[in-house]
């Protein structure tokens, strides 16, 4: 190997180790996020996506259903439950939600990039909704 090949192969293991070092991990467990209690007509001119959800006995409703909303649009989850849980949605920016047992949890975000967001239960491994998010 030639002394300039050595050099560019050092400079790049270098390089991807700096990198690799240089990422941020994210905490173990998620602080959750909540977003205070709200009705439609707290915010005047949005028209929010408003999605029930009901956790009972070891049943979800809705399961895989399909909607669609747009950068920025309030999505508003509103969830009965009899028991704890986590909602995760996989956007950009995520969001997580912790669920504790008990009627008419409201939880509310907006999508920033338009996409395809799935919305989860976790504990319960189960795509409650997919959004499809337009400009």
């Amino acid at each position: 190997m030639t002394r300039a090949r050595r050099y560019c192969a050092l400079t790049l293991l270098a390089g991807a180790t700096l990198l690799a070092c240089s990422t941020t991990q994210e905490p173990s467990t998620p602080a959750p996020v909540s977003a205070p209690a709200t009705s439609a007509t707290d915010t005047p001119g949005a028209d929010a996506l408003v999605i029930e959800m009901t956790i009972a006995g070891g049943s979800v409703t809705p399961v895989n259903a399909r909607l669609d909303a747009t950068v920025g649009q309030p999505i508003r989850l509103v969830v009965d439950s009899d028991t704890e849980e986590e909602l995760h949605v996989h956007a950009t920016p995520e969001h997580t939600f912790a669920v504790v047992p008990g009627a008419g949890q409201r939880f509310e975000f907006t999508v920033e990039v338009p996409g395809r967001v799935e919305i989860e239960l976790h504990g319960s491994h189960r795509t409650v909704a997919t959004v499809d998010v337009r400009p």
